[in-house]
């Protein structure tokens, strides 16, 4: 009978540690990159990955303003929002969105393919997004963590 001495352990919450990568959404379709921005916020990219921590990355996404969708949904998609009070209905196309608030594109994206648990709002915190590609985490994507 052979001893096994090496054991699947779990993960705890003090032994995680959160890397930085930089993501370049400039020319890139939105829904093909933002579900990669997701899996990157989650930590499932990651060998440890336990669903009930948060050991996801921060995603530090550039060029949001120069994004891409394919077909007519640039014409086609709208984003609706609703303030709770009567005539509060509000919206607006993508393309008017992009203009406005190119930052707001790519998180209502990457807030539809998380998961709708307690977790979301932490994961979400660590995704920075920047119209251009001026941010100022520089010195984080450098060293590597």
């Amino acid at each position: 009978m052979t001893k096994i001495t090496e054991t699947t352990r779990p993960l705890k919450a003090k032994e995680i540690t959160h890397q930085w990568h930089l993501i370049d959404i400039g020319g890139k379709i939105l829904g093909r990159t933002t579900q990669e921005i997701a899996r990157l916020l989650q930590g499932k990219h990651k060998v440890q990955y336990v669903p009930y921590l948060d050991n996801g990355d921060h995603v530090v996404v550039i060029n949001a303003s120069k994004v891409v969708l394919t077909g007519k949904k640039a014409d086609n998609k709208k984003y609706t929002y609703y303030s709770g009070y009567p005539s509060g209905l509000r919206t607006e196309t993508f393309l008017g969105l992009i203009k406005r608030r190119p930052e707001e594109v790519i998180r209502h994206a990457v807030t539809g393919m998380l998961p709708k648990n307690k977790l979301r709002d932490n994961r979400l915190a660590r995704l920075h997004v920047f119209d251009d590609d001026k941010h100022p985490f520089e010195q984080k994507l450098k060293v590597k963590s």
